[in-house]
């Protein structure tokens, strides 16, 4: 477009919001006007972009009237206000899981996928954290040679439960700390009828548990990666656990490709690859880390190793930032690549 986008940020107070609002200083993302929502308790408060003050508005449909690109940082209300915004123009980029799965809507990771975004129809969806930290990592292995098979196990930060999962990390600590009693309010769910704590503990459950035994959270991994990658044959088995660490998700990954790669393939790939930074020095204890990768943009790579047994096996570690790579920057940068593509009227 020859002119600067007007922009709106749903839900602009919340931990996506705010790293919206950090990224687009930081990325000198560029706009004409900013509109910044969020719910009917947030309207009224105050934040600073790029050096001006904004007041929080009231999300409703009108207010994406005249918006060139609206960024929704997710929850429930996207149902409701996505296809309005749309419906007056706008581009929604949706970080809920609202639409991910809707064959009218683009799945998009910018690395990945950005041809799909020519198809939208009003609404590109964000995927899934975890499936976007995982697919970082293994779209330059499946460039090599397709992957056929995905065993993966995440190791997924209290930050991936909001605000809410941070505060209760925090205080059971602290508590314990004090030798006092704290009782579990969040995690797995706040919505769920039974919590445990998380504090110096590990909880095997993200979200709830579906017919096939699954959870909700594994669940999107695969049907995400399949949409994705384009190839809904690849066999994917995941399990996804909170760890009481309070930002960055960390995943080990098992893969099988069809045909055999070295390590030194896979490492100068992963090198190679835009989004991603190779962190494998195993002689001098290097490896990616959640303290290493918190808000740090690139998904970090290591570990990286032949299996014991099969031939076509690797096994490797990463860690991504689940709020920015995994929500507000690959939203963002779905939106600079329409831009950059003249995409938005």
């Amino acid at each position: 477009m020859s002119k600067l986008p007007r922009v709106a940020i749903l839900g602009a107070t919340g931990a996506v919001g705010q790293e919206f609002i950090k990224l687009i200083e930081e990325r000198n993302f560029p706009f004409s006007s900013l509109k910044l929502l969020a719910s009917k308790r947030s309207a009224g408060k105050k934040l600073i972009v790029c050096g001006k003050e904004y007041t929080v508005e009231e999300a409703k449909p009108e207010s994406f009237e005249n918006i060139d690109i609206a960024l929704f940082a997710g929850g429930n209300i996207s149902k409701t206000l996505a296809p309005e915004a749309a419906k007056r123009g706008a581009v929604v980029i949706d970080n809920s899981s609202t639409f991910r799965m809707d064959p009218e809507v683009p799945l998009v990771v910018p690395e990945i996928n950005p041809e799909d975004i020519s198809w939208h129809k009003g609404i590109i969806a964000n995927p899934n954290c975890s499936t976007i930290i995982m697919l970082m990592a293994l779209k330059p292995i499946h460039d090599l040679s397709r992957i056929r098979r995905i065993v993966v196990s995440t190791y997924q930060a209290v930050s991936g439960a909001g605000k809410d999962g941070i505060d209760e990390l925090l205080d059971e600590t602290a508590a314990i700390a004090g030798g006092k009693e704290y009782e579990p309010k969040i995690l797995p769910s706040a919505s769920l009828p039974k919590h445990y704590q998380i504090a110096y503990n590990v909880i095997p459950q993200i979200d709830i548990f579906l017919d096939n035994e699954y959870t909700k959270e594994e669940m999107k991994m695969v049907n995400e990666t399949h949409k994705i990658f384009h190839d809904d044959k690849i066999a994917i088995t995941p399990t996804a656990v909170r760890v009481p660490v309070v930002r960055s998700h960390a995943e080990s990954i098992y893969i099988e490709t069809e045909e055999p790669l070295s390590t030194d393939e896979v490492k100068k790939a992963i090198s190679g690859f835009k989004g991603a930074v190779l962190v494998d020095d195993i002689e001098n204890m290097v490896y990616p880390m959640p303290l290493d990768t918190s808000n740090k943009t690139d998904v970090a790579v290591g570990r990286i190793r032949k299996d014991l047994y099969e031939p076509n096996g690797i096994n490797l570690w990463c860690c991504g930032d689940q709020i920015r790579k995994g929500a507000a920057l690959n939203a963002l940068q779905i939106a600079e690549y329409m831009l950059d593509h003249n995409m938005i009227k």
